[in-house]
This record gives structure tokens, C-alpha cells and sequence, in this order.
């Protein structure tokens, strides 16, 4: 955990998507403190000339832009690691795309544990067992 879906705007890169799908997992561990081994990034590219900011395209801005999208268990992360999260993904994009215009995005959701979760548990589950076990 956590899933991670990143549109940016350009013709679909490999090399641009691993870049990305690296800087914004280690982002998210140093931020958000989310284990990486089991952090999923997703990329999507969009023609600039089909994602509007103003309403104006973004070829005709001339400029990039992004918008990520990342759900975690409500309640992990207090405002202030959001808030440097959502600061140090905004720069990391900057580098990554070449700059980025200003109206790019993050998007944190926080959801419940018991709604969450992967292989077939959900996290609400894991807690409970890591307590059991503990005990």
C-alpha cells in the first residue's frame, strides 16, 4: 500500500514513467512513512492538447502538468507530513516534466482501513492480527 495514479501530460515514456514511479515512491516513504516494497504507481499520459487549465490547453500554456492520486489509511499521517508531502511532490513533478504550471495537482484520501487493503485483506485486518500476534 499504498495505490498511486499519476496522469501527466505528454506522449507515453518509459524511461519518464519508471522516473516517476521511483521519485514518487520514495517520496512517499520519506514523507508518508509508506513502505516502498508494496507501494503500486500507475502513469498515464495525456495530449497537452486535451488537458485544460483556464481554458486554455496546456500546449497552448506551453507548459506540463500532473494530477496524483493516493489513497491511505485515514488517520496515518498527520497535516503537517501532508502538507511536506504535497509540497516535495509538486517540486519532484517540476524536475520530472520540466516544470509544471501551477495548476497541478495531489490529491491525498484518507480511507478507512476496514475499506482498504490488498491481497485479499484489508489493512483493518492486518492491524488486528499484528496486535493478536503481538500479545
Amino acid at each position: 500500500m499504498p495505490i498511486i495514479n499519476v496522469s501527466v501530460t505528454g506522449k507515453q515514456d518509459a524511461k519518464l514513467s519508471a522516473a516517476i514511479a521511483k521519485d514518487i515512491t520514495e517520496i512517499t516513504a520519506t514523507h508518508l512513512r509508506k513502505d516502498p516494497t508494496i507501494t503500486a504507481v500507475a502513469v498515464s499520459y495525456i495530449d497537452p492538447q486535451h488537458w485544460f487549465a483556464g481554458g486554455k490547453s496546456l500546449a497552448e500554456h506551453g507548459t506540463n502538468t500532473f494530477w496524483l492520486d493516493i489513497k491511505v489509511v485515514d488517520g496515518t499521517n498527520t497535516k503537517l507530513e501532508l502538507e511536506a508531502y504535497l509540497k516535495t511532490i509538486f517540486e519532484a513533478f517540476g524536475r520530472l516534466l520540466g516544470g509544471v504550471h501551477e495548476e497541478s495537482y495531489a490529491f491525498v484520501h484518507e480511507v478507512p482501513a476496514a475499506a482498504y487493503g490488498f491481497g485479499g485483506k484489508s489493512q483493518e485486518f492486518r492491524f488486528i492480527s499484528g496486535r493478536l500476534k503481538a500479545a
